[in-house]
């Protein structure tokens, strides 16, 4: 595809990540995640009191596919913090545990970064949640 196309999808993607400082692409909803990965994903940031904004990728495959052709990462879900891929949900998990993700979003660290927070819901408001963006 040529670069003077227009790619709305495409478009609509690099905007959500340039306008969004902490953005999570995955399968469901933040309420209602539809995979481990995410659902494990969603937990570590709700851990961390740390509003974001979340895609769901399901209800349009071409969102996965124009979302792994900008950020060259094939799984989902997918962190971006100030437009940079951060990565999935492995490398979450490991900077969680290692305190580099709350370094990277500006938060204190906190005695619980020893374990990874179950995927549960926990009562707290529901984060910034970009529906039907794409």
């Amino acid at each position: 595809m040529s670069d003077s196309v227009s790619n709305p999808m495409r478009e609509a993607i690099e905007s959500a990540i340039s306008e969004n400082p902490v953005i999570l692409f995955m399968k469901g909803v933040p309420e209602a995640p539809m995979c481990g990965f995410s659902a494990r994903t969603v937990a570590i940031l709700e851990s961390l009191d740390q509003p974001f904004a979340a895609v769901n990728i399901l209800p349009d495959p071409g969102i996965r596919q124009e979302l792994s052709a900008i950020s060259g990462w094939p799984t989902i879900p997918q962190l971006f913090v100030g437009g940079e891929l951060v990565g999935g949900c492995d490398i979450v998990t490991e900077m969680h545990e290692s305190g580099e993700l709350q370094q990277l979003l500006g938060v204190e660290s906190a005695a619980s970064t020893d374990a990874v927070p179950a995927a549960a819901a926990n009562g707290e408001p529901a984060p910034l949640s970009i529906e039907n963006l794409l």
